[in-house]
């Protein structure tokens, strides 16, 4: 249940003022339609009031539609401090850093790709190593992997892994400035060597969607974006750092934990530990952040380049042919430095988004010519049974919440539950006669992503879209899955 404290703002926006809780220096804020709101876990409020009596907090801090308990701060929590004066938490951003979703068109059909789905499907798990442990076919050294922490998609666009136009069409270019791999631990490294090009387990996968007339909201932005409908096929992603991320949050947790007392802080729950982020903690952490978060987009683009591979063996024609191009791809559990209005003046803020997108409106700096006359795409996945959106950032979001939205559906149920309730074998075969084709790791693995297992991604969609933080563009229905 809500708590009976909170009061609501707009018809999608919800605060806790600052008595809500002790300590509290800012309201905590909660993006939800009533339906959202009424099912939200206890531990998002409780979470995202401790974000809110966090040292130096900016204006709120937020939870979005799709937020649950996560590690010391809700997923779907967003959190800005000041650049110079302010604090970095790991916590805020959690341990897949980047995890990510990319979205890329094709000029293919529904009918010339039903003949051809299985096959397909197959040859992308075969080709796109996914589940836990799961290794990829590049063999770097340590040098090598170095240029990668330092260069992500740069060092795939140099070693014949993208296209040029992939770049332009990834968040800041595929590239966060700042990685040190000096702050990076062997042992990050040794997780990270051979993950490149691989999906992971958990909620991470790949899927073969249609883009129907019918769920075109926006055909003049849609096409700007390469989509025209008319059943077109499109592939949609979502991974991350994988392992070499999740190490380097660990390691930095324990550093942090340690330091605290040093900096004169505190906060609510351990797991939300902070630095300055000019201290030498809070810059080696940022430095191994960025490293991780290249990596990530090296990860994904690596996978596109394969997802090009796999399209082409099976349809006996060029990428270039099949028009498969990259639409975008955008960031979770990141913190950046970006520019925003507070009390009338802007700032320069370090923005935590953990399992949060950037949504940056119409002629903002930070995007591409191209995506400066249209406003930032928003990959929203769904669950493997429900579907996903594109959306648009907008101006309202930058002014209201650091140019933040949610990030995809958002989870109701525990992995464990989910198994227990859920069968994979049989979750897949009622798939299949849905018209959903799925391959998977594991089957267990499988059972945990249900669709009963999440919340109602059209609820979710709709909540950011009444607040103004985002627009939908286009609905994507799914018909072909790669699980980890």
């Amino acid at each position: 249940m809500p708590p009976k404290e909170l009061r609501r703002i707009s018809p999608a926006l919800w605060e806790l003022s600052p008595s809500f809780k002790e300590g509290m220096h800012v309201p905590a804020r909660i993006y939800a339609t009533d339906k959202l709101l009424a099912g939200m876990d206890e531990g998002v409020f409780s979470q995202v009031s401790n974000l809110a009596s966090m040292p130096g907090i900016i204006n709120y801090a937020i939870a979005m539609p799709d937020a649950h308990w996560g590690y010391g701060s809700p997923v779907g929590g967003v959190a800005a401090f000041d650049a110079k004066e302010g604090v970095i938490s790991p916590g805020l951003l959690g341990f897949d850093l980047n995890c990510g979703m990319r979205l890329l068109s094709t000029n293919l059909s529904f009918s010339e790709l039903k003949p051809k789905l299985r096959e397909l499907v197959h040859e992308l798990f075969k080709s796109i190593p996914s589940g836990v442990g799961a290794k990829g076919f590049l063999k770097l050294n340590r040098s090598q992997f170095e240029e990668v922490m330092t260069e992500g998609s740069n060092w795939c666009a140099e070693n014949n892994y993208a296209w040029k136009e992939d770049l332009f069409a990834t968040e800041d270019e595929g590239k966060i400035p700042g990685a040190n791999p000096e702050n990076v631990s062997k042992k990050a490294i040794d997780r990270g060597l051979n993950h490149l090009g691989t999906l992971g387990s958990g909620n991470h996968y790949l899927e073969i969607q249609v883009a129907e007339n019918s769920g075109i909201f926006d055909s003049s932005l849609a096409k700007s974006f390469g989509i025209h409908g008319e059943s077109q096929i499109m592939v949609m992603f979502h991974c991350g750092s994988r392992g070499f991320g999740h190490q380097i949050a660990t390691d930095y947790l324990e550093r942090f934990i340690a330091a605290m007392p040093k900096h004169g802080m505190k906060v609510n729950d351990k797991e939300l530990a902070c630095a300055p982020t000019q201290s030498e903690e809070g810059q080696d952490y940022f430095g191994a952040m960025a490293c991780a978060a290249n990596m990530a987009f090296a990860n994904r683009q690596i996978i596109l380049h394969k997802v090009r591979e796999c399209f082409s063996r099976v349809f006996g024609k060029s990428a270039e042919e099949m028009e498969m191009n990259q639409v975008y791809d955008v960031c979770h559990n990141i913190a950046k430095f970006e520019k925003y209005k507070c009390g009338g003046k802007t700032r320069a803020l370090l923005v935590h988004r953990k399992g949060a997108t950037r949504s940056l409106g119409k002629e903002n700096e930070l995007l591409s010519p191209k995506f400066q006359k249209t406003g930032q795409p928003v990959i929203i996945g769904g669950s493997m049974e429900t579907g996903s959106y594109l959306l648009v950032g907008t101006k309202k979001a930058e002014e209201e919440a650091f140019g933040s939205t949610c990030h995809g559906s958002g989870r109701t149920m525990s992995r464990t539950k989910a198994r227990h309730e859920v069968n994979g074998s049989e979750l897949q075969k009622k798939m299949a006669e849905r018209g959903i084709l799925v391959e998977s790791a594991s089957l267990s693995g499988l059972a945990e992503e249900a669709g009963i297992a999440y919340k109602e991604i059209s609820e979710v969609i709709e909540s950011v879209e009444v607040a103004g933080l985002s627009r939908k563009v286009v609905a994507l229905r799914p018909v072909g899955n790669v699980k980890g």
